[in-house]
């Protein structure tokens, strides 16, 4: 069973206390540091001003990430299936001589 930690969280110079288990803490801290680091490069690259502006950039960044995985890994999983029949078919060719 994993033990609670009570930590505090900073996003956007606003702090959020959290209770996670132990194995979830380095993942919360980096994923921070790297909202962080992008709502810098947003303030520095384009004329925003207002935090939620550049808040819900980063959040369609990351999500846009999310889903080019996701689209990547479907057709990962799609060619070595294909893969797979292909190798399969091949057998049976053998097998059946």
């Amino acid at each position: 069973m994993d033990e609670k930690l009570k930590i505090k969280i900073s996003i956007a110079d606003r702090v959020y206390p959290l209770t996670v288990d132990m194995s979830q803490e380095e993942g919360l801290r980096s994923a921070s540091k790297k909202i962080d680091a992008m709502i810098k490069q947003f303030e520095e690259n384009y004329a925003v001003r207002d935090k939620q502006d550049v808040l819900a950039m980063c959040a369609l960044q990351f999500a846009a990430q999310a889903e080019q995985r996701n689209i990547e890994k479907s057709a990962d999983v799609e060619t070595a299936l294909l893969r797979l029949e292909r190798m399969n078919e091949k057998i049976d060719a053998v097998l059946s001589k």
